[in-house]
């Protein structure tokens, strides 16, 4: 948990000076927060957040750019959530707010995804978009196979909508809906890095960069701890020799290899120590380990064929010197 309320306080203190950034964070906020709610007849926004410092922001900026006023009140955590939550409540001017940020459209019906002004904006508007979700709902887990950074969507609309912000800013997310829940997931750790990076998170980014540093240096030490087991080592040398054939056909065939067999090749270049198995799972989108076996036979056979047609070593050249 402590990586993601350290994203949260870093971005709940993020200076952002101009108004229609602002104002998507702002809109953001409100719309993952699924804030508008009908009390006797009339339009009243509460918005729920789990930092006091994203609460007084909110407040802010709500009376700063569209001159409302908002209360705070805090919520003690019972149950299943811990910790405490924080709701900011506009009352008077509930409707008249909520047509202001584009929650409502000009018929009055709440709109599904992201106002069109918020999805259309600049790419200053997107990133406040990435920043106004997670500060509403977004979660960062610890660096490794299964990190993620994730954002809870109020619908598959809302999303969608998040989705596309990400890819304007060249972050590839995927909604999916897990136990009818919309989630947007970023897993990449390199894409991770660029998402916090544009949101503003620069600390956060570091802590994250370190301690996924720590753990690779960790993975490699604990994979070459365990080579004293002569089959391991025997299945590690093969496949330090598999990455070496490889880079030495992506070099034989130039700009003439396909793209899946250049993107297997390229994988088993970059992980000379991984499995076949591993090298499936860090796919995208993941195979299974024989794809990635006969992508890489393709690619070999393929090179060694133009090798001999050009009178050139082939592929086992370079194998031979390991």
């Amino acid at each position: 948990m402590a990586l993601t309320a350290s994203v949260k306080e870093e971005l709940a203190r993020y200076d952002a000076t101009k108004s229609s950034v602002r104002k998507a964070e702002v809109s953001t906020i409100l719309r993952f927060t699924s804030s508008l709610h009908l009390v006797s007849g009339r339009i009243v926004i509460e918005a729920e957040v789990d930092l006091e410092a994203t609460a007084l922001r909110l407040q802010h900026n709500i009376a700063d750019l569209y001159g409302h006023d908002s209360e705070i009140t805090a919520v003690t955590g019972g149950g299943l959530r811990r910790g405490g939550r924080y709701i900011v409540r506009v009352d008077q001017g509930g409707e008249s707010l909520a047509r202001q940020t584009g929650l409502l459209d000009a018929r009055g019906r709440p709109v599904r995804g992201l106002p069109p002004a918020v999805v259309n904006g600049s790419l200053a508007d997107a990133e406040a978009v990435m920043r106004g979700a997670f500060l509403a709902h977004g979660s960062l887990t610890e660096p490794g196979r299964s990190s993620a950074l994730e954002f809870t969507c109020p619908g598959p609309e809302a999303a969608l909508a998040l989705v596309g912000a990400a890819r304007r800013l060249d972050v590839m997310a995927k909604a999916r809906e897990v136990r009818g829940v919309d989630r947007v997931v970023v897993r990449d750790g390199e894409t991770i890095s660029n998402l916090l990076e544009r949101m503003g998170a620069h600390h956060a980014l570091e802590n994250w960069r370190e301690r996924r540093q720590r753990k690779e240096v960790r993975a490699t030490a604990n994979r070459l701890a365990n080579f004293d087991d002569a089959n391991l080592r025997r299945s590690a040398q093969a496949a330090v020799a598999a990455g070496a054939r490889v880079e030495r056909a992506l070099e034989i065939l130039g700009d003439q290899v396909p793209d899946h067999l250049r993107y297997a090749g390229e994988l088993r270049a970059a992980h000379k120590q991984a499995s076949l198995d591993e090298l499936g799972r860090l796919a995208d989108p993941p195979m299974t380990k024989d794809a990635i076996a006969g992508r890489i036979r393709r690619l070999l056979a393929m090179a060694d064929k133009r090798a001999a047609e050009l009178g050139i070593p082939g592929t086992e050249a370079s194998a031979s010197h390991h």
